[in-house]
């Protein structure tokens, strides 16, 4: 019996259109119910006061300005490492037994729980290095947790240049490092953003690396130096939805709304950058 070729597309796109549906419908919901019951929170006093009567009260700037601090730091201090180490692993390690475990090691660290980085940082930052609870220590744990995520996303940015382009460039007289500079890098660009991208997102919305190593339960105030602790959002969150008795709903909800506001607007800056660049592309 001849199959139809028609039947099986149909089949083929259903399948694939419920499996969209399936992942789509139930994050706008999530969306849908945050919205809805956050909204009405969000205030300019909501987001730029500080928070009064054991958090039950006032606004969530600190945690605001903490989350932002600790997001800075954590890119500051991973993205040149991640940037470098892709470099390196891409265009100067040889193709080895050593290479390829360090690769693989890298990917599997990217899949590590974050409670394992938490411990990690307080052990080596927190306690060994005794930068205490601070900002510093909370933003090299963050960076140490998406530098495989930055690392992995580079190199295969890097690798992804035709090699036709290194070919031409060194037959022209430019070193490997110029060729990597002016050459390489230009074009890698848009897939190092979208690694930056996908690190923001995670290190902005983990809860268990800056529960060990800065995160404050109540601070109603600025932090002036990196060795002050912080609140953040997404502790900032866990508190008053699971400790502090008698917050109201809305308050929760916006401070959820509030946190998904600032990482989807980090995220739109990088993606914005990342099309100005990808534009530029000749390939």
């Amino acid at each position: 019996m001849k199959k139809n070729p028609y039947l099986t597309q149909k089949i083929a796109f259903s399948l694939l259109f419920i499996a969209t549906l399936l992942v789509v419908v139930p994050v706008g919901l999530i969306l849908v119910i945050i919205i809805q019951k956050g909204a009405p929170a969000i205030t300019w006093q909501f987001i730029t006061d500080m928070p009064r009567q054991g958090m039950r009260a006032g606004g969530i700037f600190p945690a605001i300005v903490g989350t932002i601090y600790l997001v800075s730091g954590a890119i500051l201090f991973a993205l040149p490492i991640g940037v470098l180490a892709a470099i390196y692993l891409s265009e100067y390690a040889r193709e080895n037994f050593l290479t390829r475990i360090i690769r693989l090691a890298i990917v599997n660290l990217a899949g590590v729980p974050s409670v394992v980085f938490g411990l990690f940082g307080l052990s080596l930052f927190v306690v060994f290095f005794r930068f205490g609870a601070s900002i510093l220590s909370g933003s090299l744990t963050l960076g140490i947790m998406i530098l495989p995520i930055i690392i992995t996303t580079t190199r295969e940015a890097l690798e992804s240049v035709p090699y036709t382009f290194r070919e031409t460039s060194r037959s022209l007289g430019a070193s490997r490092w110029q060729t990597i500079r002016h050459i390489v890098l230009p074009n890698a660009i848009p897939g190092i953003l979208t690694g930056t991208i996908l690190g923001l997102g995670r290190a902005a919305g983990e809860t268990a690396p800056i529960l060990f190593t800065v995160a404050a339960f109540y601070l109603p105030r600025l932090p002036h130096s990196v060795s002050d602790q912080v609140m953040a959002l997404p502790y900032h969150l866990y508190v008053i939805s699971t400790q502090v008795p008698n917050v109201a709903e809305k308050m929760r909800y916006g401070t959820a709304l509030v946190l998904l506001a600032l990482v989807l607007f980090m995220n739109l800056v990088a993606i914005i950058i990342r099309y100005k660049f990808r534009k530029k592309k000749k390939w």
